[in-house]
């Protein structure tokens, strides 16, 4: 089980971090939203929880919840620039589909 990072991504995150002043790594979640089903969730952690799973890639803490695990383990965030447009993209082996806009995936 894991989850990992390119060394793009974590660059990225890294230098997220030290402009807010204050994290101790990155959170990854999914959540029941838009028309596949599940979306997932970015967002910087100043404290874990309790029942957070904890992942390292290249000095990057991440952190994720069981349940959302199941279906994103595997997966490798990569950071990229597309013309004007950047942001996180998910290599995630589970999604089977993913919808037209991008937001959202399934793995069934």
């Amino acid at each position: 089980m894991a989850l990992t990072l390119t060394e793009t991504a974590a660059q990225h995150v890294q230098r997220q971090l030290q402009q807010r002043g204050k994290g101790v790594g990155l959170r990854v979640a999914v959540h029941h939203s838009g028309c596949s089903g599940l979306a997932y969730k970015l967002e910087f952690v100043d404290q874990s929880n309790p029942d957070d799973m904890l992942f390292e890639s290249h000095g990057v803490k991440l952190f994720t919840d069981p349940r959302s695990l199941v279906y994103i383990d595997g997966t490798e965030l990569d950071f990229v620039r597309e013309g004007l447009n950047s942001g996180f993209k998910f290599n995630n082996p589970k999604a089977t589909h993913a919808c037209g806009c991008g937001e959202s995936f399934t793995t069934e």
